[in-house]
């Protein structure tokens, strides 16, 4: 199974084909062609935010268990 590659470098991508959408646009002939590449554009947008919206709840976790591990031991602390 393949490892997942770092989200920086999915957003690194995801840059990369929206650049290419934004090509394909402008040398689009007809409006259901400009019409493909603004769903596709859509699309690439929301991958780009659902991963940086998992990156922030990666963080949050992480502070969380930092906090839980925190009251532990101030629990085992007073006991």
């Amino acid at each position: 199974m393949d490892k997942h590659k770092p989200s920086d470098e999915m957003i690194k991508e995801l840059d990369n084909l929206l650049s290419k959408l934004n090509a394909m646009e402008i040398v689009a002939s007809d409006e259901h062609q400009k019409n493909s590449v603004k769903i596709q554009r859509a699309l690439v947008e929301g991958q780009i935010h659902s991963i940086k919206e998992f990156q922030h709840l990666k963080k949050a976790i992480d502070l969380l268990t930092l906090q839980l591990f925190d009251v532990q031991n101030k629990i085992r602390n007073q006991s």
